[in-house]
């Protein structure tokens, strides 16, 4: 675990001058996840509620109003990667254009866009989705038995996902798929899933299942922690550790007679990377989370609609950004807040 250093005691009013956007622990931001929506196709307990109840569509920030918002954050205050997410975000119906939206920031500094998905619609919209500038994607795959998937998806079928998968490398978009590993439910898939990725010669991440589950049954027990995957992945490959950047997975190199691939896992709960953090939130209806773990958010919707400026808005990203907590660190069990992990962004 890397420790944070100790908060800045310089006044918040410092955080509101030009330069870095930058926390009150001196990490620097450059990537924000942006929800385009929180409705979803699946029902993954680890995310949605088992009722769930989605926000109004005139809740949600429109075309015009992301495209604002995502301007100020590239243009103003030194974002240079964005990953749109959801909910599913293959459900918003403009999505085509809310990536052309994005690609015309490269001028003003953005680096990628990528998208998150389950990727079950994803098949059809593949060439789309590139020619409307998108660089890359993660799709989730937590099982490749059909049963476990169905449990782990609120019923849905595999087939799908692989189909999109395969399309999307069909026509030129590089994919890295993200696995959450709940105890009792799917860690006897930890090898399925590695042989597939080195089958099909794709980036794979192991994500520990954590304290935001979408129905209150998370528990530490539950918990499939980096050095469990590691000894089940030592099974049947060799595994060699690579140095850290700043990706919050660490990597590993696995070597085994059909071959060789990499893996990496996001180990939030044993072995957390705060320190070294430099992404943002934000949600479908306009709220700035700093953290994945901050209990509120920047509402950043209402004073836009209200007419705010761009400086008046730059000042409340600013200020929200500086208050960022230290993170799982310092906040290890369920966080209380209103909305859930579809609402926020996976």
């Amino acid at each position: 675990m890397t420790l944070l250093p100790r908060p800045s005691r310089v006044l918040p009013l410092a955080a509101l001058r030009p330069g870095p956007l930058a926390d009150r622990y001196g990490r620097v931001k450059r990537k924000l996840r942006v929800s385009l929506t929180d409705r979803c196709n699946f029902r993954c307990p680890y995310c949605m509620p088992e009722h769930p109840h989605f926000l109004p569509r005139s809740a949600l920030l429109t075309r015009a109003e992301l495209r604002r918002l995502l301007r100020l954050f590239v243009g103003e205050l030194g974002i240079a990667r964005l990953r749109l997410t959801g909910g599913e975000p293959l459900l918003r119906r403009d999505l085509e254009q809310v990536l052309e939206d994005c690609a015309a920031l490269r001028a003003v500094g953005l680096e990628r866009i990528s998208l998150t998905t389950n990727g079950a619609l994803l098949a059809p919209r593949a060439a789309r989705l590139k020619a409307a500038g998108l660089d890359d994607l993660n799709v989730s795959l937590d099982a490749l038995d059909p049963q476990t998937f169905a449990r782990l998806s609120g019923g849905r079928e595999v087939q799908p996902v692989l189909e999109g998968i395969a399309q999307a490398r069909a026509v030129g978009l590089p994919v890295k798929l993200n696995a959450v590993i709940v105890r009792g439910v799917n860690e006897d898939e930890i090898l399925p899933l590695t042989r597939y990725a080195l089958a099909q010669q794709l980036p794979l991440r192991f994500i520990e299942f954590m304290p935001l589950d979408g129905r209150g049954a998370w528990s530490r027990d539950k918990v499939v922690g980096e050095a469990e995957i590691l000894a089940r992945l030592r099974q049947e490959f060799g595994v060699r550790e690579l140095p850290r950047g700043g990706d919050p997975a660490a990597y590993f190199a696995l070597t085994s007679r059909a071959g060789q691939t990499e893996i990496g896992v996001i180990a939030t709960v044993t072995n957390p990377f705060c320190a070294s953090c430099d992404r943002l939130r934000l949600t479908a209806d306009g709220a700035l989370y700093p953290c994945l773990f901050s209990e509120r958010g920047v509402n950043l919707r209402d004073p836009l609609r209200a007419g705010a400026d761009d400086r008046t808005l730059a000042a409340l990203i600013r200020d929200g950004v500086w208050h960022k907590d230290a993170g799982f660190v310092a906040h290890p069990g369920y966080t209380r807040r209103p909305i859930a992990m579809n609402a926020l962004g996976g």
